[in-house]
């Protein structure tokens, strides 16, 4: 038998023909096929075949040879019989699930690559089963976490709650797919309208490095890049959207701004992915004030005047009436977005009613659906009927018998069950009842107004604070708290120039922390009214309410005194405090809210984080070059931005640390015993140089060892609390909600 290197042998050539031939390819199952325990796979069988065909010995009795007959017998002359031994080192064997290497029969009759694991097989690997099984329960567990994900940013996107968002990812303990929750809020978010795109973005800053590690956003967002020309066939503007909170994601300092070039590099040229991060890196980025321009792109409904809601209302039932639709007319109610201004659709639709005998059917079975439906509440409806009798005069004058028409209509209502018709009061003139308030608060209030419409034109806080001294010479609480109601709810009503410049007196004015808070439990109190004409009011309250809080106007344990005069969670009050959380608790807050009205009390944009930045550098080394301590402390106070104390505290400790300069250390305990910076801010302070402890350890290789002795001593000095612990992980303490 000669044997020709890298080929098989005639023999077995002629073995495999006739397997073949003998073989029903469309009758065996691979999943049936059993292994003959002295067939070629079992390594211990006495006479195992020999595969290699690179024996070079003479043949044994009874093999075949040349010529020799009755090949595929299996008689006395059976290759499969006789076949010699091998003393090749070499193992011929295929791999298992492979076809062989050259000069192997391989996988012969195999069919697929599907195949089932025998622990009876003498080649049974059980690290092999392992892996099977560890692929099937990761396929799983992610599955399941791709449906909780979807499930939590639904909720998300109704509630706004970023406490219990928080919790709920926590509680899933998958934080290994965080990356795909990133992706999903996002992907959603592209295809809502723009509240829900801004709810996003604060829930993504929220969770950094709390709750999702920095690796899994940036991954999270490398898939949305890299998904983007999937996602642009359902969402036509992909590009410009995700472009913006790419760019969010950097002002908010969650990716770092090499995340661009470093993605670019890694797709197709043609690829919409490089679309995306070219428009976010020329479109957004690169554009003066950047940063304030990406924060207030999306301001979701906060952006509506209430002469825009009332078009939009009157709009969708102009529709309605010419469509019937119910359904689509449910919907454009729905994503108004306002159900404490959906008094005011009742009111419309039944003035519509009212004015247009034949629509009168469809208006009222409109409103009886979304009651049903609990789309519009009974509340809301109640109030909508109100304000139309308020109103019904001024409604004879352009409808006859108008007290009659809507007489009618209340009683259709009241008789189908959506309406308490005990709830309204009567068509009868009723008499004005004169107010109980004394003289002296009327009068208050008249020179409040004036004062405050004055200091809009003017800007001047000093003259708003003799004109204050000379109105309420007694200092009453009181009249202190009208006037904080007073100068909110006509700022409310106004710009964002006039909204700042509300924040910016409260924090001047310096009231006593009750005055603030009784001034605000009225403001809430009055909502309702309020939302009458400004449908946003929970979102402009909530917002005042934080920036209090971030101008140190209020202390945050201020907010549960203000809440457990509101109890309900359907309440106003429930929801402007919640939504002021929420605020608060998202990351860089304090830099987000004080220039949620533009900065400076101008509607000009305010200074740029690096420029704070820059500024608080230049003191600090201005001080430690020999400056003055009461200077130092008078340059902090001049930035006007408390909330971006840490900043100080975070430098001072790095100059400290590198030149081991005490007097700064001195710097430090002045402000803080001076009130000037908080423990809040000190804590902030120290956290943020933990944070990035491991970059000054490549300058200053005992850093920790350094930060450790400092934290202990800050706490000693009681600038930082007992919860406040350092660990390589970074700092941690609890009821963090800052860093």
């Amino acid at each position: 038998m000669e044997y020709s290197d890298g080929f098989v042998s005639k023999e077995h050539r002629e073995l495999a023909r006739s397997a073949s031939e003998s073989a029903d390819p469309l009758s065996v199952s691979p999943l049936q096929i059993s292994v003959h325990p002295k067939s070629a796979k079992s390594p211990n069988s006495p006479r195992s075949p020999n595969r290699t065909g690179s024996s070079r010995g003479s043949p044994s009795k009874g093999s075949p040879g040349k010529g020799s007959p009755s090949q595929g017998s299996p008689g006395k002359g059976s290759p499969l019989k006789h076949e010699r031994h091998s003393h090749s080192p070499k193992d011929g064997r295929p791999k298992k699930g492979g076809s062989g290497g050259k000069g192997t029969w391989g996988g012969l009759l195999d069919v697929d690559d599907s195949y089932s694991l025998d622990a009876n097989d003498p080649n049974f690997d059980s690290s092999e089963e392992y892996d099977h099984t560890t692929v099937r329960k990761s396929t799983t567990d992610f599955l399941e976490f791709k449906k909780n994900a979807t499930i939590i940013v639904e909720e998300y996107f109704a509630t706004d709650d970023i406490v219990s968002t928080a919790n709920e990812l926590r509680e899933l303990g998958m934080s290994g797919y965080h990356y795909y929750f990133v992706k999903k809020l996002v992907s959603m978010a592209m295809d809502r309208d723009d509240k829900e795109k801004e709810m996003a973005a604060i829930l993504l800053s929220a969770l950094y490095a709390e709750v999702i590690d920095p690796p899994q956003v940036y991954r999270g967002f490398c898939k949305l890049v890299e998904s983007a020309d999937d996602l642009i066939v359902d969402i036509p503007d992909t590009v410009d959207v995700l472009a913006l909170f790419i760019a969010r994601a950097v002002v908010d300092d969650m990716l770092p701004p090499a995340f661009l070039k470093k993605q670019m590099a890694s797709l197709p040229a043609k690829s919409k992915g490089v679309d995306v991060l070219k428009r976010a890196e020329k479109g957004y980025l690169a554009a003066p004030h950047h940063a304030e321009i990406i924060e207030r792109r999306w301001g979701g409904s906060m952006r509506k005047t209430a002469a825009d809601v009332k078009a939009d209302i009157d709009n969708l039932l102009l529709e309605y009436v010419v469509s019937g639709d119910k359904k689509e007319a449910r919907r454009c109610i729905k994503d108004l977005k306002v159900p404490f201004f959906h008094h005011e659709i009742v009111k419309r639709a039944i003035v519509m009613a009212m004015e247009r005998k034949q629509a009168e059917g469809m208006l009222l079975d409109l409103l009886k659906e979304a009651s049903e439906e609990g789309l519009i509440n009974s509340s809301q409806i109640s109030k909508g009927f109100g304000r139309t009798i308020d109103a019904v005069d001024d409604l004879s004058l352009d409808i006859p018998n108008a007290r009659g028409i809507l007489q009618s209509l209340i009683s259709k209502a009241a008789s189908e069950g959506w309406l308490c018709a005990s709830s309204l009061k009567s068509l009868v003139q009723t008499p004005v009842k004169r107010s109980s308030q004394d003289d002296s608060t009327k009068i208050f209030k008249l020179k409040a107004q004036s004062i405050i419409q004055e200091y809009f034109l003017s800007a001047d806080i000093s003259e708003v604070g003799s004109c204050l001294e000379a109105e309420n010479n007694a200092c009453s609480a009181e009249l202190n708290a009208i006037f904080i109601k007073r100068l909110i709810t006509l700022a409310m009503d106004r710009k964002h120039r006039e909204k700042e410049m509300a924040s910016v007196l409260l924090s001047s004015l310096c009231f006593p922390a009750d005055d603030v808070v009784n001034g605000f439990i009225m403001l809430i109190e009055s909502a309702d009214d309020t939302a009458l004409d400004n449908p946003v009011v929970v979102e402009d309250l909530a917002m005042f309410l934080a920036r209090a809080v971030v101008d140190e106007v209020l202390a945050p344990q201020h907010l549960e005194e203000i809440g457990t005069q509101f109890l309900g969670p359907e309440s106003i009050g429930s929801k402007v405090l919640q939504m002021a959380k929420s605020s608060l608790k998202a990351r860089l807050s304090g830099e987000r809210i004080s220039r949620c009205w533009g900065g400076g009390g101008t509607g000009s944009p305010g200074w740029a984080i690096e420029d704070v930045k820059d500024k608080v550098g230049r003191l600090l080394e201005e001080f430690e070059s020999g400056g003055d301590l009461r200077e130092a402390c008078r340059c902090i106070k001049e930035l006007s931005m408390p909330f971006f104390h840490h900043e100080v505290v975070k430098k001072a400790l790095v100059a400290i640390i590198e030149k081991k300069n005490e007097r700064l250390w001195g710097l430090l305990d002045q402000c803080f015993s001076s009130g000037l910076i908080t423990t809040n801010q000190m804590m902030k302070g120290f956290g943020r140089l933990a944070e990035s402890l491991d970059d000054l350890a490549l300058d200053v290789p005992d850093a920790e060892k350094q930060f450790t002795h400092y934290v202990e001593r800050a706490k000693s000095a009681g600038w930082l609390d007992s919860s406040f612990c350092f660990s390589k992980s970074g700092p941690t303490k609890e009821n963090d909600a800052c860093l």
